[in-house]
């Protein structure tokens, strides 16, 4: 393995072997999606006025729009709720050795009243943790900040089906590596608008979810998210907590995600691609 190239990839070395003739043909250059670790660093007030600083996450991503990224899980854990509540967020400390600036500071504004007890629903809500579907509904069902039933965005199911492809298009990094997942915002007609990849599913959304709080775009409410992947429980508490009435994914949901699709009134699609796809929670956005 060779060092870092641009564009999120790493170069490795492919060996082709020919059965037929039981020998090696010439090797070539390949690529894979770059994984480094992401800590994000928090500073604010505490009560007493005075400032503090904690680390508060620590995850697997691809580098690039680190910025967006703890933004978006500021956001989606219910750390900070508007653009405002952030004074300044960026790269911190010196690069390690391959160049990469692995911290990420985000100093929230001094009026901003942290509750650092809530990260603690980060820690239990993954498929995998084993939590009952009743606790993880309710843990969720406190943060969220936005009337979805409500929410009306009419898509045409042929537009729909063209979102895989659309997506698919926007994954530059995907398309060297085949190594990524990726998010995208969608709008009534079934345009992605924009996208976000990551070796991490979750890290997807956040990019897409940081970067409509830091352009000021939430709640999204008139836009649908689609995923490259399956649609977890912690996929669906993200979308919920940017008020996106539609979750459509190109692999299959879990149990608790259409849980709580039904619970919060967003449309959920799954195992999307022309022509076909399973819709498992409010079917009257899809015309």
């Amino acid at each position: 393995m060779n060092s870092s190239t641009p564009g999120g990839q790493v170069a490795v070395r492919r060996v082709a072997i020919d059965r037929v003739a039981s020998r090696t043909k010439t090797a070539v250059d390949d690529a894979v999606a770059v994984e480094e670790p992401l800590e994000i660093r928090l500073v604010y007030s505490h009560p007493d006025g005075r400032r503090a600083e904690k680390s508060i996450s620590i995850t697997m991503r691809t580098p690039g729009e680190d910025a967006e990224l703890a933004a978006g899980f500021l956001y989606t854990e219910g750390i900070v709720d508007a653009r405002s509540d952030i004074a300044s967020i960026g790269p911190c400390g010196p690069p390690a050795a391959n160049g990469l600036i692995n911290v990420v500071r985000v100093e929230l504004a001094a009026s901003v009243a942290v509750d650092l007890n809530r990260l603690e629903r980060h820690f239990y809500t993954s498929s995998s943790c084993g939590v009952c579907g009743k606790s993880s509904l309710e843990a969720v069902a406190v943060q969220g900040r936005y009337d979805i039933h409500s929410a009306e965005m009419p898509i045409d199911a042929a537009r729909l089906g063209g979102l895989p492809e659309a997506l698919r298009a926007q994954q530059s990094v995907f398309e060297a590596t085949g190594g990524l997942h990726a998010s995208g915002l969608f709008d009534g007609r079934g345009e992605v608008v924009f996208a976000r990849e990551d070796v991490g599913r979750h890290n997807a959304l956040d990019k897409l979810i940081g970067y409509s709080l830091m352009q000021d775009l939430l709640p999204l409410s008139t836009y649908g998210i689609v995923v490259s992947g399956r649609a977890s429980f912690e996929l669906l508490q993200k979308a919920m907590m940017a008020g996106v009435p539609i979750l459509a994914a190109v692999g299959a949901p879990s149990s608790l995600a259409v849980d709580l699709a039904r619970e919060f009134g967003i449309t959920l699609v799954g195992f999307l691609k022309a022509g076909q796809f399973n819709i498992y929670s409010r079917p009257d956005r899809i015309v």
